[in-house]
Parts: structure tokens; C-alpha cells; sequence
């Protein structure tokens, strides 16, 4: 497989609603997409990738504008110079080849999942058979935001139930926790599967209010202290009964199995963009199991395109956990891709060639704002 250049392309999706969490609220969702061109002897193909970088550098340093950036000045080049090596490896040696450049792994995993993608189809191959996953379908859970009032959240989180999600995560930050928590336990009962995530909106001087959350049997608490604080993560899980969760301190295996080591999680969320591509979450996802560890995999408000992959994912055996691997109604009023939905509260894993959805080119179009083509 040769790989002929790279399209960036950015889109604007509006949400079907706000989404607030403890670092902002998103309105539009502004998203670098990437199409990867091949040629092969078995013909030309497209694949593409989806960049889960936001419009600022809230939820992690990657912004989108930063993300174009660094594609088209350092790791598209990069790939170009080493066309040799990235066609005989495909895939799989996109990282090796752009390990040099320091961080930047949501524009990474973005252009590993295109190339992936266009190799997989070329091969008749599926995503979930190349990730190694064991489920035809993923029970879907469904990330809730903050609101301004209780009732508004009851009545939000009874509609996610009533069409069907398994589990609910609620938002939460300082002023909007135990009461919110107390009152969709009272409302829906003790049955539900709840967590919380904070975004790593507090400190361990919180660790006796966030002790107040042990009596609701949660799941998990999501990122309740700042990413780099893995000690005091450790420290917090010594002081709850509620299971620590870690997400935006895990940025690779290396990370994570520091963070197994001084038992600063019982649980690890696993996001593909945020540790540098899928290939590396699969690296996770085979520590964790050997640790004894549950992982999930958790959601960046992704098109039908990274809804599709994340799917796949949450298919491989140790995903004990129901992600946030919710239908496309769930943001977009229209998707990219064919809608992704939910049946008996539980995602169908696409099996066709490489993602298994492709973009829709009408809808696409209508949602471009730009476009830039870089050949190698």
C-alpha cells in the first residue's frame, strides 16, 4: 500500500442541545476530519480518520487549529519522508515514525485511524477483527451534562432511559454533585448504573465531600483531580469506597501502568484520541486485563466515523464496562454517516471493510467549512 496524500477537512456539527461539563459547554462541535489516499495492486482506496481535538484547550493542550497545524507542518511530512517504512508496516508504523515529536496524540491517533482505515479496506478487513474484538454488539451508556436546575436533569437523564441507554454518567463540579447524584438515585432507584465524572474539577482537599458520593453505589468517579496529580489520586482512592476511574491522566500504556502501580485507579477510561490512536488503546486495554483491571471506552462526541471505531473497540474482552458509546441522535440531529443506533440498549459493532461507515458526501459537503489537500 502506498499512501498518496492527506485531506484535511474541517466541519462545524451543531448539537442537538448544549453540552456543559466542568471546563465549558459546547454548542457546535468544530472537528478536523483527515482522508488518507492509497493506491495498491489491489486498487485505489480512502480512509478516514477524525481528530476528537476541541475548539480550545480545555479538556486537554490539543486545540483543532493546533491539531491542522502540526499535520501539515511536521507529521504529514514526516510520514512523506518516510514513505518506505509506512508502506511495507501500514498502520502500525505510523507511530514509530512520528514518536519524535512530543506529544500531540489526538493529531496522531487521527492520522494512524485514516491510514488504518484505508488499509483495512483495501484488505476486506474489519476494524473490530484488526482490534481483536470478541461482541457483535456493545452495551451503550450515555454521558450526561450539567444543568441548571434538578428537575431539568430528571427529566434528561428518564428520556436516556426510557430509550433505552444502560448506563448513566453525570457531569459533575463543585455545587452540582451530591444533590444531583442523590436525586437520580431517589428518582430512577438504586438498579440504574450510575457515575460521575468531574473532569478533574477538584482537589484532594475535597476528599471528605466527594466521601459523600460512597452512598449512592456508583460505578465510578471519572477524573476527580487534575490530570498530573496521580499521587493524589492514589491518596483518594485510599479514602473511598467508590471505585477512582482515570482518564485524562492516561495518555499512553507507559502512563497507565504508573498509575496501576501506585493504585491510583481501579478503572481506566479509555479514549483513542487522547493516548495517541486505537493501536495504542488496544496496548491499554491488554494491561489493564492483565492487571485485573475494567476499562470502557469513554466518548468525545464523535461522528458516525469515531462512533463506528469506538465501537469496535468497546467489543474487545476486557471492556467490562458500558462506554459512552451512544447513537448519533444523541449530539447530532444529522450524522455524517448513516445514523449509528441503539436496539435493547445495546450498539451493533460494524462489520464491513475497515470502519464499516463511510462519510456521506451531500451531508458532508453542507457541513465542510474547509478543505486542503497535501500529497506525499
Amino acid at each position: 500500500m502506498k499512501l498518496q496524500g492527506v485531506e484535511l477537512r474541517r466541519v462545524a456539527m451543531p448539537l442537538v442541545s448544549p453540552f456543559r461539563t466542568s471546563f465549558g459547554t459546547q454548542t457546535t462541535r468544530d472537528i478536523l476530519l483527515l482522508r488518507a489516499v492509497t493506491t495498491s495492486d489491489r486498487g485505489d482506496a480512502e480512509g478516514w480518520g477524525e481528530c476528537v481535538a476541541m475548539s480550545d484547550p480545555l479538556y486537554s493542550s490539543e486545540y483543532v487549529d493546533a491539531t491542522a497545524d502540526v499535520l501539515r507542518r511536521f507529521l504529514l511530512p514526516e510520514l512523506g519522508a518516510s514513505a518506505d517504512e509506512v508502506d511495507r508496516h501500514g498502520a502500525y508504523a505510523v507511530g514509530s515514525v512520528l514518536h519524535k515529536f512530543k506529544g500531540h496524540r489526538m493529531a496522531k491517533a487521527a492520522l494512524e485511524m485514516a491510514v488504518l482505515d484505508a488499509e483495512l479496506r483495501t484488505e476486506g478487513r474489519s476494524w473490530a477483527r484488526e482490534l481483536g474484538a470478541v461482541r457483535d454488539r456493545v452495551p451503550s451508556g450515555v454521558s450526561v451534562g450539567i444543568f441548571d436546575s434538578i428537575p431539568h436533569l430528571l427529566d434528561v437523564v428518564g428520556g436516556y432511559l426510557d430509550a433505552g441507554y444502560v448506563r448513566i454518567k453525570l457531569k459533575i463540579e463543585p455545587g452540582w454533585d451530591v444533590e444531583p447524584v442523590r436525586a437520580v438515585r431517589e428518582r430512577f432507584g438504586d438498579d440504574v448504573l450510575l457515575q460521575v465524572d468531574a473532569n478533574t474539577a477538584y482537589t484532594l482537599r475535597d476528599a471528605r465531600h466527594l466521601a459523600r458520593l460512597d452512598a449512592f453505589d456508583l460505578l465510578l468517579i471519572e477524573q476527580p483531580l487534575e490530570e498530573e496529580d496521580v499521587l493524589g489520586h492514589a491518596e483518594l482512592a485510599r479514602q473511598l469506597s467508590t471505585p477512582v476511574c482515570l482518564d485524562e491522566s492516561i495518555v499512553s500504556a507507559q502512563t497507565a501502568a504508573a498509575a496501576i502501580s501506585l493504585g491510583a485507579c481501579s478503572v481506566i477510561n479509555i479514549k483513542p484520541g487522547r493516548v495517541g490512536g486505537y493501536l495504542e488503546a488496544v496496548r491499554i486495554h491488554d494491561l489493564a486485563a492483565a492487571h485485573g483491571l475494567a476499562v470502557w471506552c469513554g466518548g468525545m462526541v464523535e461522528t458516525g466515523l469515531g462512533r463506528a471505531a469506538n465501537a469496535a473497540l468497546g467489543a474487545l474482552p476486557g471492556f467490562t464496562l458500558p462506554g459512552d458509546i451512544s447513537a448519533s441522535d444523541r449530539f447530532y440531529r444529522t450524522d455524517i454517516t448513516e445514523p449509528l443506533v441503539i436496539e435493547d440498549g445495546h450498539m451493533a459493532v460494524p462489520s464491513g471493510p475497515g470502519l464499516g461507515v463511510t462519510p456521506i458526501l451531500e451531508i458532508l459537503d453542507s457541513v465542510t467549512t474547509a478543505t486542503e489537500w497535501i500529497p506525499l
